[in-house]
């Protein structure tokens, strides 16, 4: 879990761990309480209210000898990847967040120990926008993530794009999830993560390290699969094993585990985007097997994944339309600074921060009111488009299935799970002109870089653009 935080670090005992928050932002111990304060604040009243109670682990404050904080700094600073090295732990203010660890089981205890698998999925953003405000018709046909992928390997992110779209992964549709789930098992990147027994054995350890050997993989995964199976190694073994991996993996993320619906929330339409991205690979499959047309199986209500979508899709004017907003709510700051912290920019995230995300009209009546809404409603949607799903298993025995434990079967085994939501700070208000830049930046690249090679007159028109000169004749 060292991998987790841009600005925190996470410290692992058996079933909890702590998160030591970096002082870059906050200057005084009030400031960093203040900030955790929030973070608890957030989960508690306003994202179980999206996703349930069992889903959310929201943690508490809890102080720390400072002492025992700058040896940890010292022992856990060789274990950092690289590029989270430059942020530095709070060794000052002994503050901390105590939180469930999350590669292990949230739902029960295991008197006896046992061994735990846990997967760690970044699902990103699954719908494609539906919004009037947007300007260029290939945000309707692509989804973000796809296009993002061509962007991130141009600037050396990464050596080469994902197979992987999240709304195939967010379709409902088994094939279509299974073939999502396979795309991240050959290209994890920081989309995927696979623990055992809390410790990392598969996935990205930095930005183009990527850790695709199925065969070592199988040999963790055998044991949790084929107990006392003959099938020892081979390709055919490791098809298997990942097969059986995937399966598991699919049924987790669409069973309900939570009674609890998304509080009284009015949930926006599914049907109001579109169910595919033509950039998909398996999308561009079936185009090339002559069929030109997805089935889409939907998700059911009570499962995480349409959880996550539902807030997702609290991005209803996408960020083209929210940008406008957004500059009305600075231009009353400007204005009117004092009103800041009564506007609730910073919190208090309570009860009466999340009642006022209900109201899901998009017919603008000009106020500082309705934008700040959008506003806040698009820091949720970001927020779950961020998050990470962890889905925890352990071998379950034949006897043990009569208790209320949730339970996934394989052709071999039977695992008991509990699956979880993490990562869920709200997005920075600051950051929403960077995400408009960027979603520009994204477009753009696609456009010229990836569409216009398979548009010959738009790849004409490019490379005439890339070295012209103005010819004016006389009229």
């Amino acid at each position: 879990l060292l991998n987790h935080c841009l600005v925190c670090v996470c410290i692992l005992e058996c079933n909890h761990y702590f998160i030591v928050k970096s002082p870059s932002f906050f200057q005084t111990s009030e400031e960093i309480l203040h900030h955790l304060q929030n973070i608890v604040d957030f989960g508690k009243h306003v994202m179980k209210q999206f996703f349930g109670e069992n889903y959310v682990h929201h943690g508490e404050i809890i102080q720390l000898p400072l002492d025992f904080v700058r040896q940890l700094c010292l022992k856990v600073q060789p274990e950092r990847p690289e590029s989270r090295c430059d942020k530095d732990m709070d060794t000052l203010s002994g503050y901390a967040m105590c939180l469930p660890n999350l590669t292990r089981l949230q739902t029960y205890r295991f008197v006896e120990h046992r061994p735990i698998l846990c997967i760690e999925i970044k699902p990103k953003c699954g719908f494609i926008p539906f919004s009037s405000h947007v300007s260029q018709e290939i945000k309707h046909k692509v989804c973000r993530y796809c296009m993002h992928q061509h962007l991130k390997v141009a600037n050396g992110k990464w050596k080469r794009p994902s197979k992987y779209c999240p709304l195939d992964l967010f379709s409902g549709n088994k094939q279509r999830m299974h073939f999502a789930l396979k795309s991240l098992l050959q290209e994890p990147q920081n989309n995927l993560k696979i623990f055992k027994n809390g410790e990392l054995i598969y996935g990205c350890k930095d930005d183009q390290d990527s850790v695709c050997d199925w065969n070592e993989l199988a040999r963790h995964l055998k044991p949790f699969f084929f107990p006392s199976n003959g099938l020892v190694s081979g390709p055919h073994c490791t098809r298997t094993i990942v097969k059986e991996l995937i399966h598991v993996i699919t049924m987790a993320l669409l069973s309900s585990t939570d009674a609890c619906r998304a509080g009284d929330m009015k949930t926006v339409p599914i049907s109001q985007g579109r169910s595919y991205c033509e950039a998909s690979a398996f999308n561009k499959e079936l185009v090339r097997n002559g069929k030109h047309k997805l089935e889409s199986s939907g998700l059911p209500r009570g499962c995480l994944l349409y959880k996550t979508l539902q807030a997702q899709m609290l991005d209803m004017l996408d960020i083209e339309g929210l940008y406008p907003l957004y500059s009305r709510v600075e231009q009353y700051l400007e204005e009117f600074p004092e009103e800041r912290s009564t506007l609730q920019i910073d919190g208090p995230y309570n009860e009466a921060f999340y009642e006022k995300l209900l109201d899901l009209s998009t017919e603008d009546d000009g106020t500082v009111a309705f934008a700040l809404t959008k506003v806040q409603q698009y820091r949720i949607a970001m927020t779950a488009k961020d998050c990470s799903i962890m889905i925890a298993l352990s071998p379950c025995l034949q006897d043990e299935c009569s208790e209320q434990r949730p339970v996934v079967l394989t052709s071999k085994s039977r695992f008991t799970f509990s699956v979880s939501v993490l990562d869920l700070d709200l997005k920075p208000y600051e950051s929403i002109p960077h995400q408009y830049k960027l979603d520009g930046k994204i477009v753009n690249y696609y456009l010229k870089n990836v569409q216009a090679k398979d548009d010959p007159v738009m790849s004409s028109l490019f490379k005439e653009n890339e070295d012209c000169t103005l010819v004016l004749h006389k009229v």
